[in-house]
Formats: structure tokens, C-alpha cells, sequence
């Protein structure tokens, strides 16, 4: 996922993004511990798309205070 992907959606949806994000790295933690994880690099990418959803969420309510 990309920054140029979150600009154009609104706040509710974002919103919803960062849950699901946040519950599969949720997921993906519990997978790394029990031994079940192939890949820890997800772990990264979905840290990483979790800041690029709150740098979007920053940006959309700056946009509202101009």
C-alpha cells in the first residue's frame, strides 16, 4: 500500500483501515511467537502501513483546521 492510495478516502474509512491493519498485526504477533509465522518481514509491512494510515488521518484533519 501506498500514500497515494489513502489521500482520496475519508476519515470513517481510514478508520476502519487502521483496524483491520492493527488486528492483523494483531494476529501476525501471535503467529511469530507460536511458530507459525513463514515471513516476519509482514510484520514490517503492516507497522509501516499503520503509520502511512495515521500520517493520512494527520494530514486529513490539518486539512480541516485550514
Amino acid at each position: 500500500m501506498k500514500y497515494t492510495d489513502l489521500e482520496g478516502k475519508d476519515a470513517n474509512a481510514l478508520n476502519e483501515l487502521l483496524k483491520e491493519k492493527k488486528l492483523l498485526l494483531f494476529k501476525l504477533r501471535a503467529k511469530l511467537r507460536t511458530m507459525q509465522l513463514s515471513n516476519p518481514n509482514e510484520i514490517k509491512e503492516v507497522r509501516r502501513d499503520i503509520a502511512r494510515i495515521n500520517t493520512a488521518l494527520t494530514a486529513l484533519k490539518k486539512e480541516a483546521k485550514a
